[in-house]
């Protein structure tokens, strides 16, 4: 046999790792093969089978629904890729995490679009029967929630996709009305006719959840309101002298308002100041002159005009004064009165204006007076009901499409505010260009200019909105609804009881609960649920006018109408029949035509989709989660809220999580019209949605989300390790059944500590999943993957991999085979209980790869999918801090070593580490004892080393800024080169029958050929 060794090819005789498990993942093409592999398997019926053979408690993540109108964007991608994280990572932790898809599918969104298509075909929305255009609103949201549903699934989103919620379903339209009549039915509606914002556009009410901001530019104008003395006017002791004295003092004197939109100039009905701000009457002495500006200023040398004395020069420099003098403080209250300033153009203006006194007005900016139109702005209509008047004094002078009503006089009757239709769609109408020449004309225009402001524009049509005053209903914030508690109080304590993630959503929920006005829900749209309600002569709501049971009665027949033909069977029905069987003559009420604010329909979701299903915590009645962007604090969290502490006093959540907006490297907001959009289909065909998912659960998305091409390169990097880590440990299992398994105290003390970082994964894995923290998640398993197991465990025990005897069942080992074998035994344990963790941590992050990887491994026979195991329990036992400790001092050791032997194969002195046998020299005793029992050459890939401790090392050794004392003193190694294992050793201690390889080695053949027979 001696004879023969040195023509022996040893390879037979190693353990190279061996796999199906490809390099390459062709992620493109084969996600989809998985999604249909999925759901012939009938994975996610499986999946609640399981839990339901566990007695799993329940874990509800409610789905808020996207609108059915168009495709999904990165945005929404991102969305749902973290509500699937979240449900896998919990249905893997133990719970029954289900998942009900659902979409919004009424509202503008929707209306808009088929009120385009039917403009398209020449037929406008007035021309088209009511019931014909709902019926093609649910045609449109049918087919786009289609469309969705196939794009979401393709994100490797497991949910009950085949009976997914809608708020168009007959069954969803019935409970929101039901929600809604119990909540009026406590007490909760008013009536109104406040301003709110209105869209000429869409002709209909908005709320501030449909509303964003931007900037535009808009036209400023300074406005004289003159002092006027009614003919009754005797104010004072002094009788006729007096009031003849005041008149000729107040000759040719004007208070001075500063107003964006000119357009309410018509329907002003006061102005308004401050008592606690300074005044002054300002005489105007000198003006520039029509040669040195090009035009005619309006301000005249001898205008007595009365400004907040901090304004009084800004605006008079507007004004194109030269020079001025302050002629006396002014009380405005002491005012005897003012005229509108179109006063002499229409008997329409000569009503009397009042100076009214409100907290409102500033002195930061303006002149120190508003022009007050309670019909048109929110404040002002707050000042004016303050000082005694009623919403029946205010004027409305704007209708539905924005224009000035017949009742304002020519030219302006029918002039537009904002354009309504053609290409000039939201831009400015000629109401405001109309109004600043009759000022001038007037003589009352004092300066004008263009300005830009921050202002409200539908977030559907994009346009501008205005503000109007029009009858509309509202869930009242400050009316007791519940257990003698108001919404508001309500809603604020059911948000301290709320875990939020990040903790800032809290506050900014809160503050926004607290200052929000009452919730506007009415609009007059068409595609909605109407607000059922009939109404008696006095405007009361029947809610409010019957009684108890004659209410309910009535409601009963609403609600069979609704659940048997959906909305339509609110407007198709005739207003008696409702009222049969109530005791209530149907004479005197009116039925509302007006439909829900679409947030009230998404608001109630928890209602019909969680309750009525059964979905809900028995014990709480909520959901654990409700997870959408942090735009949605205004929107559907507070909705949600709102709507569920109306009726059921508490929040219908326990947790709130919350994601950013994706933008693009500079911090931009995804936008097709600067091309920085990237679409997820076209991302799934370049890279696959597992890197989508990657990117996902890597980012801080709580805060907004950045993507590039640099980016995602990086993730693309970071799937490549993982998947070839998962691929080795495949290639290193190969064979592996749990009879090969040792037990932990059998273990050498580097598979031990390798087990104790498991333990401390473990548990910060679950953690962080438990936290919806995905990036603290993934840095920990992929630091682990890049650092511990690819850079230290892997190439540390490859030899011991590769060259020790492997086990094969019932074989007979010597003691010194067993030695070896078992340290084989020990790796392979440890690496099989890395995969199976690894495989589950990772599940819901990369749900292809891994159940791929898991198809390939021991692990197959315990289940048809990855997705149905639990992340594995970890043993007390292997948490062993000491042992760690122990490790650390000898990994920082090694660290040395290993940047020594990587400057000799820099100069070439040496080429594989294993050509080394170096010396290293040590000051601290406690590093060379952490030694004891391990072979430091396996530890630092050598084929030797010698640790000696010294209080300084050799000049020229190797040293480490970070690691002082210690010192490397690189040798080559002694003796021949083992043919087999290529490690160096004495010739002297080799098997006589395997001279050219090392005697452990020997062991390996010799229990190799004994296998092979």
């Amino acid at each position: 046999m001696t004879d023969t060794t040195a023509d022996r090819d040893y390879r037979d005789t190693l353990f190279l790792p061996k796999t199906e498990f490809p390099m390459r993942a062709g992620l493109p093409k084969a996600e989809p093969e998985w999604i249909r592999r999925w759901d012939a398997l009938g994975l996610y019926e499986k999946l609640r089978a399981d839990a339901k053979s566990r007695s799993a408690a329940p874990f509800i993540l409610h789905d808020g629904p996207p609108y059915a109108n168009g495709h999904i964007h990165l945005g929404t991608a991102l969305n749902k890729i973290i509500k699937d994280i979240i449900v896998r990572s919990h249905q893997m932790q133990g719970f029954d995490a289900s998942y009900l898809p659902g979409w919004d599918c009424h509202g503008l969104p929707i209306e808009w679009k088929v009120e385009e298509e039917f403009r398209s075909k020449n037929r406008p929305k007035d021309s088209v029967p009511p019931e014909e255009f709902r019926a093609a609103c649910r045609v449109y949201a049918e087919h786009w929630v289609g469309v969705q549903k196939a794009e979401f699934r393709s994100l490797g989103i497991e949910g009950e996709w085949n009976d997914p919620y809608l708020t168009m379903a007959f069954e969803s339209e019935a409970m929101i009305v039901s929600e809604f009549l119990d909540m009026a039915m406590k007490g909760g509606l008013v009536r109104g006719a406040k301003p709110i914002m209105w869209s000429p556009v869409e002709r209909t009410a908005l709320a501030e959840a449909e509303v964003e901001y931007h900037d535009r530019k808009v036209p400023v104008v300074w406005v004289k309101f003159p002092v006027d003395f009614p003919p009754a006017y005797t104010r004072g002791p002094g009788g006729p002298d007096v009031v003849a004295a005041l008149v000729e003092k107040y000759a040719n004197t004007s208070v001075v308002i500063w107003t964006t939109t000119p357009w309410t100039i018509p329907a002003n009905q006061a102005v308004s100041f401050n008592p606690e701000v300074s005044y002054g009457l300002y005489e105007v002495t000198n003006v520039a002159t029509e040669e040195e500006l090009g035009f005619a200023p309006y301000v005249k040398a001898g205008d007595k005009l009365i400004f907040a004395d901090k304004l009084a020069e800004d605006a008079l420099l507007a004004a194109k004064a030269k020079a001025w003098s302050r002629v006396e403080d002014i009380n405005p209250a002491d005012l005897p009165a003012i005229r509108h300033p179109l006063s002499g153009f229409d008997e329409f203006f000569r009503h009397a204006i009042p100076l009214l006194a409100g907290s409102h007005v500033t002195d930061d900016a303006g002149t120190g007076f508003v022009h007050t139109a309670p019909a048109h702005g929110e404040d002002d209509f707050e000042v004016w009901v303050a000082n005694g008047h009623t919403t029946q004094d205010i004027r409305q002078i704007v209708d539905a499409d924005g224009k000035y009503t017949d009742e304002v006089p020519a030219p302006l009757a029918g002039l537009e505010i904002i354009v309504t239709s053609g290409k000039k769609r939201g831009e400015a109408g000629k109401a405001n260009q109309e109004v600043i020449r009759l000022l001038a004309e007037s003589g009352n225009l004092l300066a004008r200019g263009i300005t830009t402001i921050r202002d409200a524009h539908s977030w559907r049509s994009k346009a501008p909105v205005i503000r109007r005053a029009t009858p509309q209903w509202f869930i009242a914030m400050d009316k007791p609804v519940h257990n003698g508690k108001t919404l508001r109080e309500l809603a604020v304590k059911a948000i301290a009881d709320t875990e939020f993630f990040p903790a800032t959503g809290r506050n900014r929920l809160s503050a926004m609960v607290e200052s929000r006005p009452d919730w506007l829900i009415s609009r007059q749209r068409n595609w909605g649920v109407p607000i059922t309600l009939f109404v008696n002569a006095a405007g009361q709501p029947h809610t409010a006018a019957l009684s108890k049971d004659e209410a309910a009665k009535l409601n009963a027949n609403i609600k069979a109408a609704i659940e048997k033909t959906g909305v339509d069977g609110w407007f198709a029905t005739p207003l008696e029949a409702f009222f049969e069987g109530t005791g209530v003559s149907p004479e005197g009420w009116e039925k509302v035509t007006d439909v829900l604010d679409v947030w009230f329909d998404s608001g109630t979701t928890h209602a019909f989709a969680l309750r009525k299903r059964g979905i809900i915590d028995n014990a709480t009645g909520q959901a654990d989660v409700y997870m959408e962007g942090s735009d949605q604090h205004r929107g559907w969290f507070q909705s949600s809220l709102l709507e569920s502490c109306a009726t059921r006093g508490m929040a219908p959540y326990k947790k709130v999580v919350t994601h950013g907006m994706v933008v693009d490297a500079d911090g931009k907001k995804m936008s097709k019209s600067i091309g920085n959009t990237i679409e997820p289909d076209a991302f799934q065909k370049q890279h696959g949605i597992e890197i989508l998912r990657i990117w996902t659960a890597s980012a801080d998305y709580w805060d907004d989300t950045r993507i590039s091409d640099e980016i995602i390169k990086g993730t693309v990097e970071t799937y490549r390790k993982l998947r070839n880590t998962l691929r080795y440990l495949l290639g290193a299992l190969d064979g592996y059944t749990e009879e090969e398994a040792l037990p932990a105290g059998d273990m050498p003390s580097l598979e031990r500590f390798m087990l104790h970082r498991l333990s401390e994964l473990d548990r910060g894995v679950r953690a962080a999943y438990a936290s919806f923290d995905f990036k603290r998640a993934m840095t920990q398993i992929v630091n682990f993957v890049n650092v511990e197991l690819s850079a230290v465990y892997f190439d540390v025990r490859k030899d011991a991999l590769y060259c020790d005897p492997a086990f094969t069942p019932g074989a007979a080992w010597d003691d010194a085979t067993a030695e070896w074998g078992n340290r084989r035994r020990a790796v392979r344990t440890v690496m099989a209980l890395v995969m199976e963790r690894l495989l589950a941590w990772l599940a819901p992050v990369m749900p292809f790869t891994t159940d791929e990887a898991f198809g390939e491994s021991h692990l197959k026979a315990r289940a048809p999918s990855v997705h149905l195991l639990q992340f594995p329990e970890t043993p007390e036992g292997w948490l062993n801090p000491q042992l760690a400790a122990r490790w650390e001092k000898i990994f920082a050791v090694r660290r040395v070593v290993t940047g020594a032997l990587e400057v000799e194969r820099r100069e070439k002195r040496i080429g594989a580490s294993l050509e080394a046998a170096p010396k290293v020299i040590i000051a601290d005793k406690a590093l060379i004892d952490a030694f004891e029992g391990e072979n430091a050459g396996d530890i630092f890939i050598t084929s030797g080393a010698e640790l000696t401790q010294a209080g300084e090392g050799p000049a020229g050794a190797f040293t480490l800024a970070e690691a002082p004392g210690i010192w490397v003193v690189p040798q080559k190694a002694a003796g021949i080169k083992c043919r087999r294992s290529w490690k160096y050793f004495d010739p002297a201690t080799a098997d006589p029958s395997f001279p050219d390889i090392t005697p452990r080695d020997a062991l390996a053949v010799r229990a190799s050929d004994k296998a092979a027979g």
